[in-house]
């Protein structure tokens, strides 16, 4: 089976465009992660990947087959909702074989797989047990063997970590990315967390207002951003105002040196990363004056918010980076390395063109 293909995919709710002429390709067995705020569309566009919601515009294709008009149960794809929508009054066991039952399985051909599901998530001694005894990670796990139980050819989920702790959510993105590998299905994740997308996607789909706004690995979408927006998003980033000028950028009362594809003169956002920027001795252009007004530290980095001539800056550096201990009210110097800077267009001057 090819990829699943999505050719100018719109949605709209009354007067509301919630998916923009979206184009996607999804490659098979990989795992992709719609990414964005809340309100952005994500949500949306896996329900019609499912088949729950219909487009307004646009075609799906599967393996260069149509299925856009093709009803959800007849698609063959496996879903985990927000809720996991398991039954409470169902043992665990039942909840995995409920989908073979309905589509005419014989029981003993539903138990054999309901167990080797069981077995595959871990939960071999959990058959037995009703769904309210169990524990937020144990109930994905369920939920997860249920939709693989249809042998989905695409598996989607809609923001399954989001009812679990932080520390069970981290582990459990881990077991899930390795589940997706080790069975190699196509796998669709829906998040808002960055963090969560990074952590198991091979492909990051960041969406806003409804748009796609970058594709890309995890390592391109941080690294390389497209935009102010991703940049923004996708981890911390510090950002000025600032207006290009022959060898580099005019930010406040500091000319900075940069390579920006941009006429003389043009308005532009420009972002470093908190741990780009070096609180150190070494020589280099980009050198700015600052003041410690806060240290935070979190273990393997230390976190240092700044007043500098640009406006407030978050630096974070490896304790072992910076020479000498600094506290609140040191004065220092900040580097800014000039291939460390992201420049964009400013979105706002790009509005108020329009």
């Amino acid at each position: 089976m090819s990829g699943l293909v999505l050719k100018g995919i719109s949605k709209s709710f009354g007067g509301t465009r919630a998916v923009d002429r979206v184009n996607l390709t999804f490659a098979e067995g990989q795992l992709t992660a719609l990414l964005g705020p809340s309100g952005c569309g994500k949500t949306t566009l896996l329900r019609m990947i499912a088949g729950l919601e219909a487009p307004s515009s646009g075609s799906l294709l599967l393996g260069g087959r149509d299925i856009t008009g093709l009803p959800a149960h007849k698609r063959k794809f496996g879903m985990v909702f927000q809720n996991f929508a398991l039954f409470p009054h169902l043992t665990v066991r039942d909840n995995v074989a409920y989908s073979l039952h309905i589509s005419g399985a014989s029981r003993t051909k539903a138990a054999e797989m309901a167990k080797r599901l069981l077995d595959l998530v871990q939960l071999s001694a959990f058959g037995d047990r009703r769904i309210g005894e169990l524990s937020g990670g144990q109930r994905q796990r369920v939920a997860i063997a249920r939709a693989l139980a249809q042998e989905p050819e695409v598996f989607l989920l809609d923001e399954p970590m989001s009812a679990l702790d932080a520390k069970l959510r981290e582990e459990m993105q881990v077991e899930l990315r390795l589940l997706q590998q080790r069975l190699g299905i196509t796998t669709v994740v829906v998040t808002h967390d960055q963090r969560e997308a990074m952590t198991m996607a091979d492909s990051i789909v960041v969406m806003s207002n409804g748009r796609v706004e970058q594709v890309g690995s995890p390592q391109d979408i941080y690294h390389h951003p497209d935009n102010a927006f991703v940049a923004d998003f996708i981890g911390k980033a510090n950002f000025f105002d600032g207006v290009t000028e022959p060898g580099g950028i005019r930010v406040g009362p500091m000319h900075l040196s940069a390579k920006p594809n941009f006429v003389r003169g043009s308005p532009v956002r420009v972002a470093i990363r908190p741990e780009r920027a070096c609180l150190d001795d070494e020589p280099g252009e980009n050198r700015l004056s600052a003041k410690v007004t806060f240290v935070r530290d979190l273990g393997p980095v230390r976190e240092y918010h700044l007043d500098t001539p640009l406006g407030a800056m978050v630096v974070e550096n490896a304790p072992g980076e910076v020479r000498k201990s600094l506290v609140i009210g040191d004065r220092t110097e900040v580097r800014l390395p000039p291939e460390a800077l992201h420049v964009f267009p400013d979105p706002q001057a790009a509005v108020a063109a329009e």
